[in-house]
């Protein structure tokens, strides 16, 4: 892979694992030092801090955070600050997912998905505009098709991704033109870990795409790559990355 980043800092929430893990080794690859976070996955952070570090030395840094606190969230910029001493790209990756029927939603429910989903992106973006300003830096939003087109039974994450894809839009807006802002809105590309959908609801998902087929992480990570480092014409946009599922619902 060329070196299209070479120089160049990404923060990536959620970086130490699946879809945030291959966005991490993808960017990397393409010569950007990251500095990933993670909540609680500190096993997983720690060896793909290695492997990215084995790659190129003193090359990924790593930073343990609560998104759900607000008033936490500027360290993480000033920990890539401090730790590579420019910021150009801001990945908000890190997401909560789990059904919120009506009737059965609560309070912490909505704090928590309402929370990962849509306020950290805001704020993190707020502590990393003036930073990105100066880089003519972007912002890489990880929404969902479900924004756009709901998930039966999964109302509260719905409304808080489509709530993402507008606070992408409207951020385009606010910080253009130095700042880019753009998302990547994947479809089925890794099941929940919870074990939620079970072999046929997965194929009947999958039979909903065009490609008949569920993606790979890395597919995301591509689509991240483009507008970190390939579209220096383009802000405000949400990309379906989801084998068409979203025109074929």
């Amino acid at each position: 892979m060329s070196l299209l980043l070479e120089g160049k800092v990404v923060l990536i929430t959620g970086g130490a694992r699946r879809v945030g893990a291959a966005t991490a080794r993808r960017l990397h690859a393409s010569g950007a030092n990251v500095l990933l976070h993670y909540r609680s996955a500190h096993a997983d952070a720690q060896a793909l801090q290695a492997e990215l570090q084995a790659v190129r030395p003193d090359s990924c840094g790593l930073v343990a955070a609560d998104l759900l606190d607000v008033a936490g969230l500027p360290q993480l910029v000033k920990n890539t600050l401090a730790r590579f001493g420019r910021l150009d790209a801001l990945v908000n990756n890190a997401s909560s997912f789990y059904p919120t029927p009506v009737g059965e939603i609560t309070v912490e429910q909505w704090e928590d998905l309402m929370g990962t989903n849509l306020k950290a992106p805001l704020f993190l973006a707020q502590a990393a505009a003036p930073h990105l300003k100066k880089t003519a830096g972007c912002i890489v939003n990880v929404t969902d098709i479900h924004g756009e087109r709901p998930l039966k039974n999964y109302v509260v994450y719905s409304v808080a991704k489509a709530g993402l894809i507008g606070l992408t839009r409207s951020l385009a807006r606010e910080l253009g033109p130095e700042v880019r802002v753009n998302g990547v809105s994947p479809g089925p590309v890794l099941w929940p870990e919870d074990n939620s959908f079970d072999e046929l609801a997965r194929q009947r998902i999958i039979a909903h795409t065009l490609l008949r087929r569920a993606g790979e992480p890395d597919d995301i990570a591509c689509a991240v790559h483009f507008f970190v480092a390939e579209a220096p014409y383009v802000t405000g946009q949400i990309l379906a990355v989801d084998g068409g599922r979203s025109i074929n619902l």
